[in-house]
């Protein structure tokens, strides 16, 4: 998988093309950091086109044979790899942890998600079966799905597992050729990712990995033999993505930052919601798009606020709080914090400063709760992408939805409450892709898509669940007339 370098815990990264592990053509690389300590475990190439362009030569070659492979020969492919995700989680989720800092129960979730992600491709058989009907006697239409060819997925760094298995199942299963550009900061799952899909039989060149940064993403998306590119990452690099893909004529499905609202009504359970609201803002150390960072209090709720803070000091950074991706996440989240007090924020629970003994070189933020936040402020508008929690007083639920209709994002929001009315009308209400009553973190689960609203995503469909066959494929429509048995009518 990788070259010798004795100055690092793992050889230098390489790029995966053809089937074989191969050098970059540059000597451009960067470091490769465990945020937990502050130490380079390895280094990256910084790949530009023609390292993109020989990923998709590979991909062309193998493209012919693979997509004409019976889609259920194509998906055994995929039955092995989850066995063999279930199988290694325990090497799978110390990567995780290593490159990105997650907990060891947060990398295996993130391992887990992957393997259920895996299963829903091998469903596909049965979800992309053809429609056919006879529309008229003797005159039947069909319709049957074809895969794009070439595709290219670019992922961020704060799952470095799951996120590539967003993409990587469904479209090689649909008969695509891939190419995975992972997040310079977290790129040695990746590899291990490229391992266990040859091991699963995998004919070279279906799948590829080339590593590097800006360049490597703008040459993906000028490639002209690279039909389709989903994206996830910063909402600002999304949309230069997403133009400059379409403007090459390319389909590209682009997800961005998100800034989630945690509607807490009085009637809420008091137990369950304190738990959930903060599970939702310190998991992940807060580095997920559908981490909890705005909750709107309606009326009454100190009571739940007081369970919170309790909760929150009782975390212990190091222990179930990982660190944050680096030294500048940090102090740009400390940042945030320090400027909503300035501006006339409480805060309840501090994480700046934070150091964890034996790591003091680690990007640790402690998780941190601030009242009395108004919605001008940056921190109730941006993404800060941290265990950060904001606290928005609201006078009813419909104040609190009015702060969240001005967010330009529209990831996900979720309702606190013991009432069916008032849940219902949150759902329906709220301008975002994914809601939840109750639940904290509102994914959902296969076959349902991952997708948001307004600036949270930029394209058509979903990028998993059902709803990305459509991107993955296209449509063929074939109409058949036998003329001895076909009566004569308009449709004939």
């Amino acid at each position: 998988m990788t070259t010798l370098d004795v100055s690092a815990k793992y050889p230098r990264v390489r790029n995966y093309i053809a089937g074989e592990f191969v050098d970059g053509d540059g000597a451009r690389t960067l470091d490769v950091t465990n945020p937990a300590d502050g130490s380079v475990i390895s280094r990256v190439p910084l790949s530009g086109a023609s390292e993109i362009d020989r990923a998709v030569a590979a991909a062309k070659a193998a493209f012919p044979a693979w997509s004409a492979a019976p889609i259920k020969e194509r998906v055994q492919v995929f039955f092995r790899y989850k066995t063999l995700l279930e199988q290694n989680i325990d090497d799978l989720a110390a990567l995780v942890t290593e490159e990105n800092g997650k907990t060891d129960s947060e990398a295996r979730a993130e391992v887990l998600k992957s393997a259920e992600l895996t299963e829903f491709a091998c469903s596909l058989p049965q979800i992309t079966a053809g429609e056919v009907l006879e529309v008229s006697r003797g005159v039947e239409c069909r319709v049957e799905r074809y895969p794009v060819g070439v595709v290219a997925s670019i992922a961020p760094f704060n799952f470095p597992n799951m996120v590539p298995n967003w993409t990587i199942p469904n479209a090689i299963a649909l008969g695509n050729c891939m190419i995975l550009k992972p997040s310079e900061q977290v790129p040695l799952s990746a590899g291990r990712i490229a391992e266990l899909l040859r091991q699963s039989g995998l004919p070279d060149g279906v799948f590829n990995v080339v590593h590097g940064g800006q360049e490597t993403v703008e040459a993906i998306c000028d490639q002209p033999d690279i039909e389709g590119i989903t994206f996830v990452g910063s909402t600002r690099v999304a949309k230069i993505v997403y133009r400059r893909g379409t403007a090459n004529l390319k389909r590209v499905l682009a997800l961005g930052g998100a800034k989630n609202h945690l509607i807490v009504m009085p009637d809420a359970e008091p137990e369950m919601t304190s738990n959930n609201v903060v599970a939702s803002m310190s998991g992940c150390a807060g580095q997920r798009c559908m981490a909890a960072s705005v909750m709107m209090a309606v009326g009454k709720s100190d009571h739940i606020i007081e369970r919170m803070v309790n909760i929150v000091r009782s975390m212990v950074p190091g222990k179930n709080v990982g660190p944050v991706i680096s030294r500048e996440a940090k102090q740009r989240i400390e940042g945030y914090i320090t400027e909503a007090e300035k501006m006339g924020a409480k805060v309840l629970v501090d994480g700046r400063g934070c150091s964890v003994p034996g790591r003091e070189n680690g990007f640790y933020v402690g998780p941190t709760l601030i009242d009395y936040v108004t919605p001008e402020m940056r921190i109730a508008q941006e993404e800060v992408f941290g265990p950060v929690m904001v606290i928005i007083r609201a006078k009813d639920v419909d104040d609190a939805l009015d702060v969240q209709h001005r967010s330009r994002y529209g990831n996900a929001a979720s309702v606190f409450t013991e009432s069916g009315g008032v849940a219902r009308y949150v759902m329906e209400n709220a301008s975002a892709g994914m809601v939840g009553v109750n639940v904290g973190v509102p994914v959902p689960r296969e076959p349902f898509g991952f997708g948001g609203w307004n600036e949270s995503k930029f394209g058509i469909g979903d990028i998993t669940g059902r709803g990305s066959v459509e991107f993955w494929t296209k449509s063929k429509k074939m109409t058949t007339k036998w003329n001895k048995e076909a009566g004569v009518n308009w449709m004939s």
